[in-house]
């Protein structure tokens, strides 16, 4: 395969291979006669000038340390990356040991003059970016920017921003780890050799335009094959029979069938060897006709261990679970926390550590505040005689705490009408959990009943707890019921026999936190990336979330994965879409940075392989794209056919001619009920920016109606009008006000 070498800089003369002086200056030049930024820098250098220069990522951050610091220090913010790859070509010269070519950000020449005028006037320049392989790599630039020798005492590394461990952190500077550099600047040519090389094969092959991904490849690789496994399941049937059963002093029992003469009938955890309504109908009888009577009854109590605090991964895993946040609003909520909320009475303070972390480890000094709250909020039942200790599985990144409050006096309590509501569900979320985490054990009862009626025997299983622990600050998961006691010999009364018709059912397609949890324990990707990666599909139009909120491949998906499982699977010398391939190139990642390896040798050899097998790919035949789906309409603009599309949030309706056409709608998937403010439209299913299903009239925008509630399928008993659901368990009238209890409520009660 041909090697694309970068352009030479008299082509490209954005480059900046080295922090040289005169490129501050032809810059500088270039911004005074756009506008007078000179004589604004001027006036703000010289009210700067002799102080010690903060620079971080966020603006956010930049104003909460402004507050913190005070008038000895100015802070600011670099807005992120301030150099990158130029996206317009490879800029990766691989003959000369994968060296990048490094550009500013477009937009920000005048930010970077700045920066520049503020270091130079500086009694101190401290670089406090993020504290990761990411902040890392733009302290890195920074200080090539700023003409910063990297072995000096300049970098910062804040995990909390609350006053203390500001200044503790400022006190201590270190040298730029050049090792957590090295790291990023690998994974980022790695990824930018791979995208760059790949995409073009797919245009090639597939469609113009299209893209591939090092993690996101596997990411969509794992999502197609739950998607054939799906596709590929067949059902079994099989039956379960439940038995109602009475004590003489009104006890009740719930049983289920799980043994017939003696032999179990339980599989995969169902009761798939009654496999037909003939043998469902021998055990019925055999219970109808046989005395009921306890055979066990047994309690086993048990020690539940508290929840580990929470690292990235279970942090988005569980705000999707019980906040129903996506993983990227997950991250940005948390961002948001850790950046620094103003509190009344206390200005600017950081509500939680850094966000981006795999590490499980919590500081002394945090655990005993934690301790010492559990002991008077909660008693001293609740409180463990030593620290609960909570290892990380595999390699973590141990410099890096949990994430957790910085101050567990702040109570979520303490915080209402201070946080909005994304950023109280979540740091009540992280705020119980890490509470949790240092509680005593939850002691838990799991009760036993067997019963046996003939040659059937039968189960009910019960739980209760005993002692709620931990519980008390965190929901404890418990699988059944508190279970009456029964004594071994009891005659029970049959009140009912039931055989139910059941079907296995396919795996369901991966939700995004669980689609996090698996690439977690894949070994895909890191903290820092697992929320870009989910997102990324949706991008690049090769899945979509569905009704439930599950992702699922678009048929251009499916193409492009099935594509390169021809050539990139795990008997191909670059195994990009296999899992364990990808895993072993991120502990190669990890190597750089704990300098057990070389960047330019773990480049080198991928480069080697996956050359190779691009040798074999670009000898494929081209593969027939997916048509889109036809909708039977014309598009009312220019007379073409109008087809089924999917892009990022989901399906919609184009025309057939774009791009010389681009007349577009949403689908609208009709519920059934009539619009209850205009009366003549239907109540339509549609999906709003971010992807969340709301409901409207099908007349919009003539009509304004809009409910996030779906209808309910009934009538207002005092209009008419369409009912529609009113959380779990109620549902009311919009038209009227009237609301009601659903029957599941009454029956739940």
């Amino acid at each position: 395969m041909p090697r694309k070498k970068a352009a030479p800089e008299a082509e490209a003369p954005e480059v900046e291979k080295t922090p040289a002086k005169r490129g501050v200056k032809k810059d500088a030049n270039a911004e005074v006669k756009k506008t007078p930024v000179k004589r604004s820098v001027k006036k703000d250098t010289k009210a700067e000038a002799g102080k010690k220069l903060v620079i971080v990522e966020s603006p956010t951050k930049a104003k909460t340390l402004t507050k913190i610091l005070g008038s000895r220090y100015v802070v600011k913010s670099s807005v992120g990356h301030i150099r990158d790859l130029p996206k317009s070509r490879l800029a990766i010269d691989v003959e000369n040991g994968f060296t990048p070519e490094y550009i500013l950000v477009k937009g920000k020449a005048r930010l970077k003059n700045e920066l520049v005028a503020s270091a130079k006037g500086a009694s101190q320049v401290l670089l406090a970016s993020d504290p990761d392989r990411e902040g890392e790599a733009i302290a890195w630039h920074l200080a090539e920017l700023l003409d910063i020798p990297p072995e000096s005492d300049c970098r910062v590394r804040i995990y909390e921003i609350t006053p203390s461990a500001v200044k503790e952190a400022l006190s201590r500077p270190e040298p730029v780890n050049m090792s957590k550099v090295e790291a990023q600047q690998a994974r980022r040519v790695l990824d930018r050799l791979v995208g760059y090389t790949l995409s073009p094969l797919l245009w090639k092959k597939i469609r113009r335009g299209l893209s591939a991904g090092r993690v996101q490849s596997v990411a969509l690789a794992l999502v197609c094959e739950r998607e054939r496994e799906i596709e590929g399941f067949v059902p079994r049937e099989y039956w379960n029979v439940l038995v109602l059963a009475r004590a003489e002093d009104g006890r009740r029992y719930a049983l289920k069938v799980d043994s017939f003469d003696g032999k179990s009938l339980v599989k995969e955890g169902k009761t798939l060897l009654i496999d037909s309504a003939e043998f469902a109908d021998v055990v019925v009888e055999e219970i109808r006709r046989s005395p009921l009577a306890v055979t066990d009854f047994k309690v086993r109590e048990t020690m539940r261990d508290a929840p580990a605090p929470f690292k990235t991964s279970t942090l988005q895993q569980e705000s999707a679970r019980r906040n129903g946040m996506s993983p990227r609003r997950t991250m940005r909520v948390a961002q948001e926390l850790f950046e620094g909320v103003s509190l009344p009475g206390r200005g600017p303070v950081g509500l939680i550590t850094y966000m981006r972390t795999d590490s499980l480890r919590i500081a002394p000094e945090a655990i005993e505040k934690c301790r010492g709250h559990i002991a008077a909020a909660y008693g001293a039942a609740y409180l463990p005689a030593k620290p609960n200790e909570h290892a990380s599985k595999g390699r973590s990144q141990d410099a890096h705490e949990a994430i957790r409050p910085t101050d567990v006096e702040i109570t979520p309590q303490s915080l209402e009408g201070v946080l909005d509501g994304d950023q109280m569900k979540l740091y009540s979320l992280i705020w119980r959990r890490f509470v949790a985490s240092q509680m005593a054990r939850a002691r838990v009862a799991n009760a036993t009943l067997a019963v046996s009626a003939g040659r059937a025997g039968m189960r009910q299983l019960g739980e209760t707890l005993v002692f709620p622990g931990w519980s008390a600050a965190w929901p404890i998961d418990l699988k059944g019921e508190p279970l009456s006691p029964a004594t071994a010999g009891e005659a029970l009364d049959l009140e009912d026999v039931q055989r139910e018709q059941k079907f296995t059912r396919p795996p369901a397609r991966y939700s995004e936190a669980g689609l996090v949890k698996l690439l977690e324990d894949e070994g895909v990707g890191r903290p820092s990336t697992y929320a870009t990666i989910v997102e990324t599909l949706y991008d690049r139009g090769y899945a979509a979330r569905g009704e439930d909120r599950r992702i699922q491949p678009t048929p251009l998906g499916m193409t492009v994965d099935s594509f390169l499982r021809k050539y990139f699977d795990e008997n191909s010398p670059s195994a990009i879409v296999d899992a364990r391939f990808t895993a072993g190139m991120e502990e190669k990642l990890d190597d750089i940075e704990e300098n057990k390896a070389s960047g330019v040798a773990v480049l080198q050899g991928m480069w080697d392989d996956f050359t190779r097998a691009m040798q074999e790919a670009e000898k494929a035949p081209a593969e027939t794209p997916p048509p889109p789906e036809p909708t039977g309409e014309d598009c009312p603009e220019c007379g073409r056919p109008l087809v089924i599309k999917n892009g990022r949030f989901g399906e919609f309706i184009a025309c057939s001619g774009y791009p010389e056409c681009r007349f577009t709608k949403p689908v609208l998937a009709k519920t059934g009920a009539a619009c209850p403010k205009c009366g003549e439209g239907d109540v339509v299913k549609r999906r709003s920016r971010k992807g969340r299903i709301f409901y409207g009239c099908s007349r919009y925008p003539d009509c304004d109606f809009v409910s996030w509630n779906p209808p309910s399928g009934g009538k207002c008993p005092q209009c008419g009008g369409a009912l529609f659901a009113k959380g779990a368990k109620s549902e009311e009238c919009p038209k009227c006000g009237f609301t009601r209890a659903t029957a599941k409520a009454s029956s739940d009660e």
